[in-house]
């Protein structure tokens, strides 16, 4: 075989070898995409009628412990032990979502000028800080969702502290797949959401 032949061949050869390295890549990549995202609904109605306060709210990312900053839906053994959906997710990290839902139900109230996440521009008043304690399938027991959120509203005017709270919900599952753990997730949040609307507009 003449040099020029050998050189072809070898070519063909790392050009059929890369090929195969980007399928079982891309193979790979399909394999550990979740199935499924999820989003966190929003109640509706957060707070009882009454009338606008002339006030912008800010509401800041939410912190949380690495184990729940990311996309992965967290399910918790006694410990606690933290492991996940393998093909299950929510929609963005769990701090967006979380920061969507209480923007969208303090809109939802109607009592307040505006309220807005950080760029959006606005002249704010107060600053809502937030963090995750929990928001995860617990099955050390009956499985449950569990949703625990600490809450700091800062006047932003002078950063003062006006008041904190810790707002928390558990809500039975009924089971313990990611179908189940997100609907009584999403029931839990709703409620710590309502309490944290209206706990916020009781002190702005």
């Amino acid at each position: 075989m003449t040099d020029a032949a050998t050189l072809i061949n070898r070519r063909r050869a790392l050009t059929l070898l890369g090929l195969g390295t980007l399928a079982a890549g891309l193979s790979a990549c399909a394999s550990t995409a979740p199935n499924a995202l999820y989003g966190i609904q929003a109640p509706a109605a957060a707070a009882a009628e009454g009338a606008r306060k002339p006030v912008q709210v800010l509401v800041a990312v939410p912190k949380a412990l690495q184990a729940l900053d990311s996309s992965n839906i967290a399910v918790v053994q006694q410990g606690p032990v933290y492991t996940y959906f393998p093909q299950a997710a929510w929609a963005d990290q769990l701090g967006n979502v979380v920061q969507t839902g209480i923007v969208r139900t303090l809109e939802n109230t109607r009592r307040l000028r505006g309220v807005g996440m950080p760029g959006d521009g606005l002249l704010i008043d107060y600053q809502l800080q937030t963090e995750i304690r929990s928001f995860e399938l617990n099955v050390s027991g009956s499985a449950r969702g569990v949703v625990e959120i600490a809450a700091r509203l800062v006047n932003d005017r002078n950063g003062r502290t006006v008041d904190s709270m810790v707002f928390r919900a558990e809500v039975a599952a009924g089971g313990q797949s990611a179908d189940q753990a997100v609907r009584a997730m999403n029931t839990a949040a709703g409620q710590v959401f309502a309490e944290l609307a209206a706990w916020v507009i009781s002190k702005v």
